[in-house]
């Protein structure tokens, strides 16, 4: 993270940048120009990947920000790679009263056009979220009238006990074993503590003989 205050033009609201570039064979010099032309005085800058959260001059500069500053970006893709992280980020600003410019997408939310273009990329994802519950909806209502079970198929048992014995009698690892039958190691292993549990002894019968869970 590094902090750029090289002297801008005065402007009103005060107009903070943000660049970020994802490795460190990159250079921020073309952010850097084109923030700096737009007025920002001040640039926070990152070296990271934009699906990473951890990321310390993003952290620095919510800290800086104040109501009626102007964050500007030189993309949106600076900001986040995903629409559903920018938009929670625009809502996060716009909840603290800062206001967002992006230069390549010609973005400023200090005007309607801009507020509106972010207002329409929310409708977007609103509506992406109900058609993927439609059509998960849609697959479980076709699956039961053909008397298939929703959800994912269960693992043949077959398989597992052939893994299991596998296992257990011979000096082949898990994976190797769970490849080669073709199941989950997770699955595996579930299936194992509950075999386990299955042959485990619990108790005394009536007559003193151990009994089975």
């Amino acid at each position: 993270m590094a902090i750029d205050d090289s002297p801008a033009a005065g402007t009103s609201p005060p107009r903070i940048g943000y660049a970020r570039v994802s490795s460190p064979g990159q250079n921020f010099d073309a952010q850097r120009d084109a923030l700096r032309q737009a007025g920002c005085g001040k640039i926070f800058t990152d070296t990271r990947s934009g699906v990473r959260i951890d990321r310390p001059g993003w952290r620095h500069l919510l800290d800086y920000l104040r109501p009626g500053d102007t964050l500007v970006v030189t993309a949106l893709s600076r900001l986040t790679r995903s629409l559903l992280g920018l938009l929670e980020t625009a809502r996060t600003l716009e909840q603290r009263r800062i206001e967002r410019v992006s230069l390549r997408e010609r973005i400023d939310t200090t005007s309607a056009t801009g507020r509106c273009f972010l207002a329409m990329m929310g409708a977007i994802r609103q509506v992406e979220r109900e058609l993927r519950a439609e059509r998960a909806a849609a697959g479980r209502a076709s699956a039961k009238a053909r008397g298939r079970p929703g959800g994912r198929p269960r693992t043949d048992t077959a398989k597992l006990e052939n893994a299991r014995i596998l296992y257990q009698n011979s000096d082949q690892t898990a994976a190797v074993i769970c490849k080669s039958v073709g199941i989950g190691r997770r699955t595996f292993f579930a299936y194992l503590a509950e075999s386990a549990r299955m042959r485990r002894p619990s108790r005394h019968g009536a007559g003193g003989g151990l009994l089975w869970d």
